[in-house]
């Protein structure tokens, strides 16, 4: 279609084919996942899965693709797959309103997916996708923190097992190891995270909590602080893979 020309110049009329005849799943449509979303959609992907819980909140305007203030409390999938069809009215677009966890696994067929993004930020959650998605013999990349960094040149592609620094593939590396997983390709940095200043004090314009302090599925201590130009490079990264392994 003429709204892929310009990719088609570099990647040729075959490899578009195959983007338009893939379908992939991504899970987390927050301030990286959005972005992959964005990615995949604009790259002629021709059928996408978005799966996220939540709603858009004043908070994620300053690094979500998705938010704005006409987007305030609509789920992110439904914004997401609007945009989604404004970009690429042909893209199949299958939406799910929930927190993937291993109770909810069963919801997901993985061998119909041509690739799996993983851009939640729970370890439980992060662990069971690479198990399903070995098990079902598709290929997933995993975005490691992101969150309190502010170097966006850091980031870089690597395997689990060669990594370092970053505490979330520490965690990572650990538990799948204890499970034979031999390999996950990832997105991860070296940065060393900065420590949020006073984000016990910072809450919405109504006086709430920011999204996250209170969700009970999540393992988090503390809001982690987040600029516009750190998620996005880690979603858009992680979109590039998916996009150039798909045509190989």
């Amino acid at each position: 279609m003429e709204q892929f020309a310009r990719t088609q110049l570099l990647l040729g009329s075959e490899a578009m084919e195959k983007l338009k005849n893939s379908r992939v799943a991504v899970f987390g449509v927050g301030g990286v996942g959005g972005y992959s979303v964005e990615a995949l959609a604009r790259s002629g992907v021709g059928a996408i899965d978005i799966i996220d819980d939540d709603r858009v909140c004043l908070s994620n305007i300053n690094r979500q693709i998705i938010a704005d203030m006409t987007s305030i409390g609509k789920y992110k999938v439904d914004v997401a797959k609007e945009r989604i069809l404004s970009i690429n009215p042909d893209c199949k677009v299958n939406t799910y309103k929930c927190f993937y966890l291993p109770e909810n696994a069963a919801e997901f067929d993985f061998s119909q997916y041509d690739y799996v993004i993983d851009a939640v930020d729970t370890v439980t959650a992060k662990i069971n996708l690479v198990m399903q998605a070995n098990e079902s013999n598709v290929k997933i990349i995993s975005s490691m923190g992101a969150g309190n960094k502010l170097d966006p040149t850091a980031f870089e592609v690597s395997d689990i097992y060669k990594t370092s620094v970053c505490p979330l593939a520490k965690v990572m590396r650990r538990e799948l190891k204890k499970r034979n997983i031999k390999k996950l390709k990832v997105v991860y940095s070296k940065e060393e995270a900065l420590v949020p200043i006073e984000n016990e004090n910072i809450k919405n314009v109504d006086g709430s909590n920011l999204p996250g302090a209170d969700r009970t599925h999540s393992k988090r201590r503390s809001i982690p602080g987040s600029v516009a130009f750190v998620p996005s490079v880690v979603g858009l990264i992680i979109s590039g893979e998916v996009i150039k392994d798909l045509i190989k």
